[in-house]
């Protein structure tokens, strides 16, 4: 069974930085392409990254030029780097598959991030 562990959100203050992990185990990610989600209260989940087998990286313009996804396939896991916070990406981050590239895994608890203004 695959299992998704997020970690390395916070309350941050706007302007401010932080590094989020997605450690994998159950299934080996070298060949999928994977995704950063994120979920604000009261709003559907969304796409913000995708990074590919060959590390391809693709943002949603809400976060182009601020976040950055990388991967380390031999730790099995996956990061995104957010500088430049702003107050509305404060939401609960996952990570899993990228939309298109296979069946999603189930969800992890995902990681929580505030940025204060």
């Amino acid at each position: 069974q695959v299992q998704l562990v997020e970690s390395g959100g916070g309350l941050v203050q706007a302007g401010g930085s932080l590094r989020l992990a997605c450690a994998v185990s159950g299934s080996g990610i070298r060949f999928n392409a994977m995704g950063w989600y994120r979920q604000a209260p009261g709003k559907r989940r969304e796409l913000v990254a995708t990074i590919t087998s060959g590390g391809s990286t693709n943002y949603a313009d809400s976060v182009k030029g601020r976040f950055t996804a990388s991967r380390d396939n031999v730790k099995n896991t996956v990061y995104l780097q957010m500088n430049s916070l702003k107050p509305e990406d404060t939401a609960v981050y996952f990570c899993n598959v990228a939309p298109g590239y296979g069946t999603s895994w189930g969800w992890g608890q995902g990681t929580q991030v505030t940025v204060s203004s």
